[in-house]
């Protein structure tokens, strides 16, 4: 019998790339977003089928968590559902600092909360976020993404333990850099006058940076669905497992220069 999974940000990136492999796995797979309407090669596909849901609206995942759990048996919701936003703090509006929390941060929690109880009665169930190497590691000018991905790290460290006391499973899913339309379609930057040389030597440095495809991503996605194992982390990419690596051998401190040195040139 095929088994179902639940992906919150299917509309592009590694999420439409994670829905894609577990089709052709023969998994069911339920692919939300914000515009379902607009998908059109998801929608293609059988098996897979498009809800809307935006991960910031607490009654619509509520609504939405309810509807799947009594139309499917479902062995693993995948939040994946999130964007990227760099700045200054001080450049940082109020509305861009409530949505990257919303969504990052609060629309994990909720969505997961929502499912608990489903998984709970069932006795069976797995949870996989998509946290980011920026879980372990701090970039300049991303002190708000970090802030997110930081928390779901910890939060994810703490669930593990209530969860494994109902038979529920939770993972996460540490990409480096995806090569993706994220930084467009994804990506939100505040500017400040007192920080745009700075912003400017950051991002130029950025390009250097080695991009790993979402499909190969979505690989370590369907490992971590299917391996079976009691394990909490799964650092996706060579770049993601190299500058951790990186981090353990300075130490926190030289790794917190040698990237200031990197990327600011400080």
């Amino acid at each position: 019998m095929s088994k179902t999974i639940f992906i919150t940000g299917a509309s592009s990136g590694l999420g439409k790339a994670t829905a894609k492999l577990f089709h052709n796995k023969g998994w069911q797979v339920i692919a939300t977003m914000r515009s379902p309407e607009k998908e059109t090669e998801l929608s293609q596909l059988p098996n897979v089928t498009l809800l809307a849901l935006d991960v910031t609206d607490p009654q619509q995942i509520n609504a939405v968590a309810d509807k799947v759990s009594e139309a499917f048996e479902l062995d693993v919701v995948f939040n994946n559902a999130g964007y990227g936003l760099s700045g200054a703090l001080e450049a940082i509006s109020e509305d861009q600092l409530l949505r990257q929390i919303n969504t990052n941060l609060l629309g994990v929690i909720r969505v997961t909360k929502a499912f608990i109880p489903y998984f709970r009665t069932r006795g069976k169930g797995l949870f996989i976020t998509t946290t980011s190497l920026g879980g372990l590691i701090g970039f300049p000018f991303s002190s708000l993404y970090h802030a997110t991905k930081w928390a779901l790290e910890g939060w994810s460290e703490s669930m593990a333990y209530e969860l494994k006391s109902i038979n529920v499973g939770i993972k996460v899913i540490e990409p480096g850099a995806i090569a993706t339309n994220f930084m467009d379609r994804s990506y939100d930057k505040a500017f400040h006058p007192a920080y745009d040389e700075l912003f400017n030597r950051f991002f130029a440095n950025v390009d250097d940076v080695t991009f790993t495809p979402a499909e190969k991503i979505a690989e370590v996605v369907y490992e971590a669905a299917t391996d079976g194992k009691d394990q909490l982390r799964y650092l996706a990419g060579d770049d993601a497992k190299a500058i951790y690596q990186q981090r353990l051998a300075l130490g926190d401190e030289a790794f917190r220069q040698f990237m200031a040195q990197t990327f600011l040139g400080q």
